[in-house]
């Protein structure tokens, strides 16, 4: 389905009370969506739950970014990312997201829990700038490479500014 939507130029802005909560399996398919999810990238809950969460992803995110938190959330860490995303009607959306391993009661990770919220314009900004470099390296690449040649050109490229992902979102989060 996400890749029958037209993108279109209009933002939805989420206000600084905006919280969109979502849960997944471990294979990213969705199992709970707040109403704040459902108003913001306007689908209604049936047509959310049991899809995959990339449903709402923007055709303008690397999906390098994507291989690293799925790297980050294999390894049973929390992933922080600056993320683009897209409506139902082709609008956009950024948020800053924060996605944690959630555990059953053995302790062992059963899904995942997102929590995402606003984003500064300055952090929008300074991702989109890094985010148009990757997908230029996706495109160079081609689709069979493309996210670990544009995840290894990030990591160069925050090594370069004694940097890690994180660090730079949580950075341009709290900056």
């Amino acid at each position: 389905m996400k890749g029958r939507i037209t993108p279109t130029q209009r933002e939805v802005r989420l206000t600084d009370d905006d919280l969109i909560v979502s849960k997944t399996d471990v294979n990213g398919r969705l199992t709970y969506v707040n109403r704040t999810f459902m108003r913001i990238s306007n689908y209604p809950e049936h047509a959310l739950l049991g899809r995959q969460h990339n449903v709402v992803r923007h055709p303008d995110m690397p999906r390098g970014v994507f291989r690293l938190m799925w790297e980050t959330l294999k390894a049973e860490r929390e992933f922080f990312g600056v993320i683009k995303n897209i409506t139902s009607d082709g609008d956009f959306y950024w948020v800053f997201a924060n996605v944690t391993p959630d555990r059953d009661r053995a302790g062992a990770v059963s899904g995942y829990f997102s929590v995402r919220r606003a984003v500064s314009t300055g952090a929008i900004s300074a991702a989109s700038g890094l985010y148009a470099q990757m997908l230029e390296v996706e495109r160079r690449a081609g689709p069979a490479t493309a996210p670990e040649a544009s995840l290894a050109w990030l990591r160069r490229t925050l090594d370069e500014r004694r940097l890690g992902y994180e660090r730079f979102v949580l950075g341009l989060y709290n900056g």
